[in-house]
């Protein structure tokens, strides 16, 4: 008999068991997986859902939609423009004397100290005196001895008239005494230009200064023989007060700046030093030149200084400033806040709700780094100087005054 049992047609009951087992373990996976999948679901539900609201509330933020722009602004001011025609120019002394002697002989003293200030009078050096006083007292010997002979000729021609008066001599005699006393009359003159020749030049061997001003190096020490035909001389003296500036400004400012001198005869001039940032002294126009420098299309002027502090120094290059008019109760902005395009001049304004706007303006007049604003702005209004770039019409901004500093007015 086979060990299936016997084939009766009847279900066999181990078979059904492993059956029935098969299908248990099938059906608990299956609500494994299903659970699986369910939590599967709602993550990716969640995630869209998170990503999606959160791409959304981007979207809509108002920082996406209108963007804030930093940017720098000045209100603007009211005051008076000043308008200067500005130039490079060179210092100059008043005067500049080169100190030689008027005589020859040995320089016994120099009496001043390299750079110091002199008045005009004042002994600057002492050649040695002594030949020249030799010389003085042989003319004062000289004159005394002709004037002692000029009057015992003029006794003489005294005797002589009374003696012609009673016809004792003749009439030659007379004319020959009276002659002879001309003629020591004549030298005693000669004899006093020969003193004051002599005291002259005794004089000279003490030096002094021609002019007030300042002693530059000595240029001979003492016990040097010295000549009256020396080039070099003792010292040079150069006129420090006043001080003037030399400088040319170009043929097509002419016609402002005579406007400017038929007003104001003395207009103001600054000078300031090479990077325009300190003004070293004030001064007036001086005088123009005659005549325009066609090399150059420039004309010269001069401008006096009183130079009280010495700021100014002879060949010193500085930057001339000419005052030729002032506009008054302007309205003024930074130059950095002005902006062109084809249409014309404008300006971004800061609106109180912190956008800006493109406000046409009409330009008045430009000084360095200011202008004038004839029409378009207000005394207050903040305008824009600084982030010009990022801004159209209407964008936001975030203002901050204190970046750019005050606009000056005494420009």
């Amino acid at each position: 008999m086979d060990s299936d049992g016997p084939t009766t047609g009847k279900p066999n009951a181990s078979r059904f068991m492993q059956d029935a087992e098969v299908q248990s373990w099938l059906e608990k996976a299956m609500e494994r997986w299903r659970l699986w999948a369910v939590v599967l679901v709602v993550a990716i539900v969640g995630i869209y859902y998170l990503t999606g609201r959160s791409s959304t509330d981007s979207a809509v933020t108002p920082t996406a939609v209108h963007p804030i722009v930093p940017v720098a602004a000045v209100p603007a001011k009211l005051g008076d423009l000043k308008q200067y025609i500005s130039a490079i120019g060179t210092v100059t002394a008043y005067n500049t004397v080169t100190v030689k002697s008027r005589v020859d002989g040995q320089l016994n003293k120099a009496n001043f100290t390299e750079g110091q200030m002199v008045k005009a009078g004042d002994v600057l050096a002492e050649i040695d005196p002594r030949p020249y006083q030799v010389q003085l007292t042989q003319a004062e010997g000289t004159l005394a001895k002709d004037l002692a002979s000029l009057e015992n000729n003029k006794i003489l021609l005294a005797r002589d008239k009374e003696l012609y008066d009673q016809k004792i001599i003749a009439r030659q005699d007379l004319d020959n005494q009276q002659s002879l006393v001309g003629q020591f009359a004549g030298t005693i003159e000669s004899d006093k230009g020969v003193v004051d020749n002599a005291k002259l030049q005794l004089t000279y061997s003490r030096i002094t200064a021609p002019i007030t001003g300042r002693v530059g190096l000595r240029l001979v020490d003492p016990g040097n023989i010295i000549h009256a035909t020396d080039t070099t001389g003792i010292a040079v003296i150069t006129q420090l007060q006043p001080i003037a500036v030399d400088f040319s400004i170009p043929e097509d400012d002419l016609p402002s700046l005579e406007t400017a001198m038929k007003a104001n005869p003395n207009l103001p001039v600054a000078a300031y030093d090479r990077d325009l940032k300190h003004k070293l002294a004030e001064g007036t126009l001086l005088t123009t030149d005659n005549q325009i420098d066609q090399s150059t299309g420039t004309i010269k002027l001069k401008a006096s200084f009183p130079n009280e502090d010495n700021a100014l120094f002879p060949n010193q290059f500085v930057n001339a400033k000419l005052l030729v008019n002032t506009i008054p109760n302007a309205i003024l902005i930074p130059a950095a806040g002005l902006q062109r395009s084809q249409q014309g001049s404008f300006v971004y304004a800061v609106k109180p709700d912190n956008t800006v706007e493109m406000r046409p303006v009409t330009v008045g007049a430009t000084q360095g780094d200011l202008v004038s604003i004839d029409k378009g702005l207000a005394v207050g209004d903040l305008v824009v100087t600084d982030g010009v770039d990022k801004l159209q019409q209407g964008s936001h901004v975030s203002v901050q005054t204190a970046a750019i500093p005050p606009v000056s007015v005494t420009q």
